[in-house]
């Protein structure tokens, strides 16, 4: 897929994936994909199979990650910001309310956008939503002197927990190191003033939330708090637990994710 030509300042990388049957006079609903720090659209690779038969699937590359190009450490990434970004995508390329799923910090945007957009939001499933503010002290000082490779390794036990393989821990690795130093200063400097579970209240739209159970020494900086955190908020959502010491279930998971994701859409 081509750039989207929104402005000079902002030409987003996008991808749609559409394996409907397309003789069907059956109306496509459409997911829309928002992924965490450092990622890009190719982390949502396992997700594809299980869902394009039945949804059009739409990715893009945030703000200054993968081919939507890097940003200056000096940007001023906002929240309001990234969710216009959404709201341009949407409608440029779809003109009408989706589904959203969201990983890691990627649910700050979903959440927001469902907050304060309910007319462009179906849904939203949130896969390991922080509920405060991530973030460590110790990530940039970590980057600046050993580079992201260096950064994204040394965090991916975390992320991924026991069970992942070498040669899985490898592969995420390719994918996230190539994320540019400077925008993760400029990101960083973002995500450590945001308040996601302020916009988890706000939200009415249904609500998956699908979480893991990490160790507080898996957790350093995730921002992941106790499903009972996300039911208070948020009484009407259905929140399921995976019994994983990990937090990035939608790249440890992906097969489980989708078969909750499909559930909780039918009976939406």
């Amino acid at each position: 897929m081509p750039n989207l030509k929104l402005d000079d300042d902002f030409q987003p990388y996008y991808e749609v994936h559409d394996y409907t049957d397309p003789w069907s006079e059956e109306k496509k609903e459409t997911i829309l994909f928002i992924h965490g720090f450092a990622e890009n659209t190719r982390a949502w690779y396992a997700w594809i199979p299980g869902l394009a038969r039945k949804y059009r699937l739409l990715m893009y590359d945030v703000r200054g990650l993968g081919r939507s190009g890097p940003v200056d450490s000096s940007f001023n990434y906002s929240t309001d910001l990234l969710v216009d970004d959404v709201v341009r995508i949407i409608n440029a390329v779809v003109g009408e309310p989706v589904h959203v799923v969201s990983a890691k910090s990627g649910a700050i945007t979903a959440l927001r956008l469902s907050a304060t957009r309910p007319d462009l939001v179906k849904s939203v499933i949130l896969t390991c939503p922080p509920l405060v503010a991530p973030g460590h002290s110790d990530w940039v000082p970590h980057i600046d002197q050993y580079g992201m490779r260096s950064y994204v390794r040394w965090t991916m036990p975390s992320r991924l927990g026991k069970e992942a393989s070498p040669k899985c821990i490898d592969w995420w690795v390719d994918l996230m190191g190539t994320a540019p130093i400077s925008t993760a200063h400029a990101y960083f400097r973002w995500v450590v003033t945001t308040d996601p579970l302020s916009d988890l209240k706000k939200t009415k739209c249904p609500v998956l939330a699908i979480m893991t159970n990490p160790s507080p020494e898996n957790n350093t900086g995730a921002g992941q708090r106790s499903p009972e955190v996300v039911k208070k908020a948020a009484p009407h959502a259905d929140v399921v637990v995976f019994d994983m010491d990990c937090y990035h279930a939608s790249a440890m998971a992906p097969d489980r994710c989708v078969q909750e994701t499909i559930r909780f859409l039918d009976g939406i």
